[in-house]
């Protein structure tokens, strides 16, 4: 092996001891890293609800995190079949709650990209799903999934970020 490949065989396995050291992989550095001013979207804010069947906005759900988990409360509810709705589906002391100031995402952690292991609850069938949010079209979209047992057992709604 002629000196100047030995250098540059050394100085790779060198430079592979630093990044183990680092805790990083070289693929990683390889792509570049973020600077500290990409920082990822958050789902916290405000989000319309789209009905599925008639794509009209059913409700304003407030998202707000709490002790790095996420929780989401219907602030808002656009032609409610009936004046004042209540949970009258639901079971447990969430029965016959009003449907405004009802929470019905709890639990989220961000695992990544997306936030997981927390719930949904459906008013509208008072059931609890496990779930999953992500956030699609640069924060301007989010994309629900509620199942039970495992994902592909479940439904996915998109709620839009109320601007």
């Amino acid at each position: 092996m002629p000196l100047p490949r030995l250098r540059i065989f050394i100085l790779r396995i060198l430079c592979l001891g630093l990044v183990a050291m680092a805790g990083c992989s070289p693929l990683v550095l390889a792509q570049g890293h973020r600077s500290p001013d990409s920082v990822q979207p958050s789902p916290v804010g405000r989000w319309k609800t789209v009905d599925d069947a008639t794509g009209k906005v059913k409700s304003i759900v407030q998202i707000r995190e709490e002790n790095g988990k996420l929780f989401g409360t219907i602030e808002q509810l656009f032609d409610p079949p009936v004046p004042h709705p209540t949970c009258y589906l639901c079971t447990g002391p969430l029965k016959d709650r009003p449907l405004v100031g009802l929470e019905v995402l709890s639990g989220f952690a961000q695992d990544g990209s997306r936030w997981s292991g927390g719930q949904v609850l459906d008013p509208e069938s008072g059931k609890i799903y496990s779930a999953s949010l992500s956030l699609e079209d640069g924060g301007k979209k989010l994309r629900l999934r509620g199942y039970i047992g495992i994902q592909l057992l479940g439904r996915t709604e998109h709620w839009v970020r109320d601007e």
